[in-house]
């Protein structure tokens, strides 16, 4: 086991403080849990200002709290990314409250029980998925890179997910499409606006230790029928994919535009698994 100077794989852990993000403004949806929560603390404890937008406004404000008892800047807004009202204010506040816009981390999303197969899945729940999944993230952009560009430039990241380029037998068609339209939007936000400062990328998670999954995995039959498929025998925990973003964000992937970030440990180039 890795001692405490050391992470997962036995390398050292980043440092606790940095200025990768400092003097930038950065708004994250879904920032009050899961990925979202962790890429929050994370981009505060690298410099940035952090939007922190939720559709659960009491977890926001706990979110922003936790963030000024360590030093750093936040602004709680309540968010429903499917309503452009919602988005639109929000990006406006950041702007009036900070001054200027510049990292958009459209992370948000469901993952509702319902969505199964095809033939399953009930056309109200395909509905809110887009609404929430696909709708979120065009809104997020159709609000905030008007206020990139007044910044000068900057960078979007995107939430899609490793299903956007593999397939699975157990299916989540509404959630798969989805984040498929993620993707595909991405690319085509990151040739547009590439000579205007803008960066745009997607980041594709592999499946995460969030309690969803975990409530999911609790059926023997369910863990078994996942678990062999990851080469890495574990899954990836918020604060990896986080990290993830932070790169995706700051200069540090200054050329990098228009990309399908995978971070699945290898699971989406897996044909068999070690033993």
């Amino acid at each position: 086991m890795p001692n405490a100077s050391e992470g997962r794989n036995g390398f050292p852990t980043p440092q606790s403080r940095g200025e990768k993000l400092q003097g930038r403004t950065a708004l994250i949806t879904g920032a009050a849990s899961g990925i979202g929560l962790e890429a929050a603390m994370l981009f505060a404890r690298e410099g940035a200002r952090v939007v922190v937008a939720d559709v659960d406004g009491q977890a926001a404000e706990s979110c922003a709290e936790s963030i000024a008892a360590e030093g750093g800047d936040a602004l709680a807004v309540v968010v429903d990314v499917s309503v452009a009202a919602d988005v639109e204010a929000a990006v406006e506040k950041a702007e009036q409250h900070y001054g200027s816009l510049h990292i958009l981390f459209n992370n948000a999303g469901i993952f509702p029980d319902r969505d199964g197969s095809p033939v399953d899945t009930p056309e109200s729940v395909w509905d809110r998925v887009m609404d929430v999944n696909l709708k979120g993230v065009f809104l997020g952009c159709k609000f905030g890179i008007p206020a990139l560009l007044r910044a000068g430039g900057g960078s979007i990241v995107n939430t899609a997910s490793f299903v956007a380029v593999m397939g699975a037998a157990t299916s989540q068609i509404a959630y798969t499409a989805s984040k498929g339209g993620v993707l595909a939007m991405t690319r085509e936000i990151a040739v547009e606006y590439a000579r205007q400062g803008i960066r745009a990328n997607a980041l594709c998670p592999g499946p995460v230790n969030t309690p969803l999954l975990q409530e999911l995995l609790e059926d023997p039959a369910a863990r078994a029928r996942r678990w062999v498929h990851l080469p890495m025998g574990r899954l990836a925990e918020a604060d990896e994919i986080a990290r993830a973003a932070l790169f995706l964000a700051s200069e540090e992937s200054s050329y990098v535009n228009g990309t399908t970030f995978l971070v699945d440990g290898a699971l989406s180039g897996a044909y068999v698994t070690p033993e």
